[in-house]
């Protein structure tokens, strides 16, 4: 590493250091203020589930929750808070994949949620409790009989699947000991998690449950138990708003969003989209703290001069393998390299077409760099060699939109550029189960052998017309997803030093739960709302 290199990472890390400790410090000021300006809390707790929200600093979700809390405490709703202390073995965000027996860093996460708490006598702590008879049930499991194992009616195994791909960054599970050990740390760890979250809810007797995205063990596990008693469950999630969150009594990781079939864009709100999908297509956008396109390009004359030389472009988009929506996406095919399998049969088949294999730009992402990926897919298969086929690879900054208006049609898995290629007037050919495909947006054939059909038709087709039906619902989606369910955080909340992190702004207290996100995530917690603007 250069001498340069070191330094701004050591300057980054005394910087962020320094912004926590006093971010930290508001805080706790600002926690023991709600203390104080609380009313007399009346009524059945909403219970707060927290574990996988951030180790040692302010992650996005745990910013919603704690300003959620802190709004129902103002408004003299009880809150009951389920918060971990050492309480599993293994967790997702504190598994090390390279050094296995390395334990989580718990002091700092406990030091963490403790400030969050600070000021407040409603969290229960929950530790780790062994469980003999499960070790020895476990112990032996090979990885497949881990992913179908049942204990005590609980799907241990079934759960802790999605966050075990998340943190391995795969989805092909491999089946040795490193994997089968975390694996089994994680099913004694959701245990504990059962057990102690059953006794909580026991005590305190909760209106509504609140958890992070209910995908990984800890809340995914919280969230079966309390559905299970019939309790309302809330999952929230980053928005597609700069700072803003997405709350909803469904999986948030799907965005299940109900748009009235009356519901028409006027004039300003056509306005107001055109807006927004003019800087999207220009790469100015983010999610989650995370910037894709840095510094988007054109398509060179090295590509354009290729793509001359066939009859059509198609471009094929794909997505992360391991990230939490693709449980839900793989419903069709067993997962998203089987729908490339069936691609790369349709490639060789057809050399008149030119297919431009798209790696999504969050492969690569600092610290969540895939080990899966479309590009080891690529050279496995000899894509590189194909005169008809092109490989961009995740920090190539091409324009994707460029590439699409260029295409005949457009190939998705479940990645959201399918619902803008409807709005440029392509058809889409989708392949995975989307945010948008709860609304007619794109073609979405629900068998592997319709997929293959329609991929001919279009192939061959001089031209594919789609229902006009696809481009109001995308409209209707979008708008929807950005600006009504994306609810604002910006008042409370700003990007730290890592923009995947955040950090309290300075604001009136009591402003909080008059806020306008505030208002709308307090009728849905309290009123069964629908958690839109």
């Amino acid at each position: 590493m250069k001498l340069s290199n070191f330094k701004e990472i050591f300057n980054q890390r005394i910087k962020r250091g320094l912004v926590r400790r006093y971010n930290n410090w508001k805080i706790r000021q600002a926690a023991h203020q709600v203390a104080r300006l609380s009313p007399p809390a009346q009524g059945q707790p909403i219970a707060l589930f927290k574990a996988s929200t951030g180790i040692d600093d302010l992650s996005w979700n745990a910013g919603f929750h704690l300003l959620t809390s802190w709004a129902l405490q103002m408004k003299g709703v009880p809150v009951a808070i389920f918060a971990c202390n050492a309480g599993m073995t293994r967790c997702v965000l504190g598994t090390n994949r390279e050094h296995p027996q390395k334990e989580p860093p718990c002091k700092s996460c406990i030091y963490q949620s403790r400030t969050l708490y600070a000021g407040t006598n409603h969290a229960h702590w929950f530790e780790y409790q062994p469980d003999a008879r499960l070790d020895t049930s476990i112990q032996n499991l090979s990885l497949q009989d881990m992913m179908s194992f049942t204990w005590e009616q609980l799907p241990l195994g079934a759960l802790c699947l999605p966050g075990l791909r998340w943190i391995l960054r795969v989805h092909h599970l491999e089946d040795n000991e490193k994997t089968r050990f975390f694996y089994r740390e994680y099913i004694r760890s959701a245990w504990n998690v059962a057990r102690a979250f059953s006794k909580f809810l026991d005590e305190t007797n909760p209106r509504v449950v609140l958890v992070f995205n209910g995908q990984f063990f800890p809340e995914a596990t919280a969230r079966y138990i309390a559905q299970q008693r019939g309790l309302r469950v809330i999952t929230h999630e980053v928005g597609l708003q700069s700072a803003s969150a997405f709350f909803t009594e469904g999986e948030a990781t799907i965005y299940p969003i109900h748009i009235p079939d009356e519901f028409e864009l006027n004039d300003e709100q056509n306005a107001t989209l055109d807006a927004y999908l003019q800087k999207r297509f220009q790469g100015d956008f983010s999610m989650a703290g995370i910037k894709f396109w840095a510094d988007i390009k054109g398509l060179d004359e090295g590509f354009l001069a290729k793509a001359a030389r066939f009859k059509q472009i198609v471009p094929v988009f794909t997505n992360v393998i391991f990230d939490t929506s693709q449980p839900h996406a793989n419903t069709v095919f067993e997962d998203m390299f089987k729908w490339l399998d069936m691609i790369l049969e349709t490639i060789r088949a057809h050399p008149e077409t030119l297919f431009v294999i798209r790696a999504h730009p969050d492969e690569t992402r600092a610290r969540k760099e895939s080990r899966e990926t479309v590009q080891g897919w690529v050279e496995a298969n000899g894509l590189e060699k194909m005169e008809n086929a092109v490989f961009i690879a995740p920090k190539e900054y091409l324009s994707s939109y460029e590439l699409i208006q260029r295409s005949k049609f457009v190939m998705i898995y479940n990645s959201t550029i399918g619902l803008e290629a409807t709005l440029l007037g392509k058809p889409v050919l989708c392949a995975g189960k989307a945010r948008f495909t709860q609304y007619p947006t794109v073609f979405f054939p629900q068998s592997v052998a319709e997929q293959k059909k329609m991929l001919e038709e279009f192939l061959s087709a001089g031209q594919i017309e789609f229902p006009a039906e696809f481009t109001r619902n995308a409209r209707r989606f979008l708008y929807y997803q950005i600006f009504k369910s994306s609810l604002p955080f910006d008042e409370f909340l700003m990007p730290s030093v890592r923009t995947t992190q955040t950090r309290l702004k300075s604001f009136r207290l009591q402003a909080l739960p008059e806020s306008q996100a505030m208002r709308v995530i307090l009728d849905g917690l309290l009123q069964d709302g629908d958690f839109l603007l």
